[in-house]
């Protein structure tokens, strides 16, 4: 078979991996989506997001968090879930076991890959259809918000992906995995426009959180499903798409030039 066929059959074996681990469903999958319909609920009391003073126009709580929900779902899926999934492949011996059969790196790797598309894919769908049949959120009509949504989409997930390939050699053991790197992916959401409004951190914090991807991700988000009069409020008075797609440009590039360097079938010291 040729790599490409094995990295087919390997989506699929990971995919069916993925759904069978119940702790990996709720942390990485459901997370996003119960974290939504929470922020919806709870916040509802406030009323409506940049409703005029006489109470008029605005967007309910959940159409608000519908974006950065979504942002966190890509993180999740791309980071979390292989840094850790790949750190304990590592400790459990299953990467040494595969090193010694014919399984070529690429068709590994394209197995990963597909299951956190297939997967993420998966999730922005339950995304959309809780916040849309649950809490009436209206969602783009436009085909340009769909095309834009693509391809922040697309260079989000790999960018994410090869980020949590590249994370993954950082944990010394597979039951330190979790304790490493969830901290990592939990202050990211925090500093980037997720949970908190991103203009009301401070002007130091924002500088930081710019830095990562997760802050791109979540702005772009904003982009496709809050209405136009929301660009404003971002700290450069714009979605800056150009700069959004630079610095996942970046990211990715120097996630692949550390995946290239640091991954191996056995850790060095084993």
């Amino acid at each position: 078979m040729t790599s490409v066929a094995l990295g087919w059959a390997r989506i699929r074996y990971e995919v069916l991996v993925y759904f069978r681990q119940a702790d990996t469903i709720f942390f990485t999958f459901l997370f996003p989506v119960v974290m939504l319909g929470i922020f919806s609920v709870a916040f509802q009391g406030l009323g409506k997001v940049g409703a005029a003073p006489d109470g008029s126009g605005g967007i309910s709580q959940a159409a608000y968090y519908l974006p950065g929900m979504i942002a966190a779902g890509i993180l999740l899926s791309g980071v979390q879930n292989l840094a850790v999934d790949i750190a304990m492949e590592k400790s459990d011996g299953t990467l040494k076991r595969l090193g010694g059969t014919p399984l070529p790196v690429v068709s590994y790797f394209l197995g990963k890959m597909g299951q956190v598309i297939a997967t993420s894919i998966l999730q922005i769908g339950l995304l959309l259809f809780v916040a849309r049949v649950l809490f009436g959120v209206a969602l783009p009509t436009d085909p340009q918000s769909w095309l834009r949504f693509a391809w922040i989409y697309a260079l989000g997930i790999v960018t994410s992906a090869v980020l949590g390939i590249a994370l993954s050699a950082v944990p010394r053991t597979g039951k330190s995995a979790t304790a490493v790197i969830i901290p990592i992916v939990l202050v990211l959401q925090f500093i980037s426009g997720v949970y908190l409004a991103f203009n009301l951190l401070p002007t130091w914090l924002q500088n930081i959180a710019s830095l990562f991807p997760l802050k791109w991700i979540a702005q772009g988000m904003r982009s496709v499903f809050l209405p136009a009069s929301f660009e404003a409020a971002e700290p450069s008075g714009s979605w800056q798409l150009g700069w959004i797609a630079v610095v996942l440009l970046i990211w990715l590039v120097a996630g692949l030039i550390a995946c290239r360097l640091s991954f191996r079938w056995i850790r060095k010291d084993s």
